[in-house]
């Protein structure tokens, strides 16, 4: 049997539990995953899958002050007067992909 070590990380209760009934699915013990990680760290010579921030949401009108409000208002007037139109067709396929709604 080969030697090992041991980590101890901390991590939030939800996302362990989470971690944990996906792996159970997958007939995995967590040490196993965690294994499977750092080889794949050492092989990628780096974190194994891509690391972005999230995209940007859509602005919640309920959230904005009234000047916060009135400058979204008058920067989609100005969009309007030059030019810078798009058909509803066009914004529902932008909002799918980039916010999943």
């Amino acid at each position: 049997m080969a030697r090992t070590s041991n980590i101890f990380a901390r991590v939030e209760p939800g996302i362990k539990e989470q971690a944990e009934e996906v792996l159970d699915q997958l007939g995995i013990p967590m040490s196993n995953a965690i294994g499977m990680f750092l080889r794949q760290v050492v092989l990628q010579r780096g974190i194994p899958f891509e690391m972005k921030l999230p995209a940007s949401t859509p602005i919640a009108m309920g959230s904005l002050t009234k000047e916060q409000f009135d400058s979204e208002i008058n920067k989609g007037l100005s969009d309007i007067k030059a030019g810078k139109v798009h058909t509803a067709d066009f914004i529902e396929e932008e909002m799918k992909r980039d916010f999943g709604v």
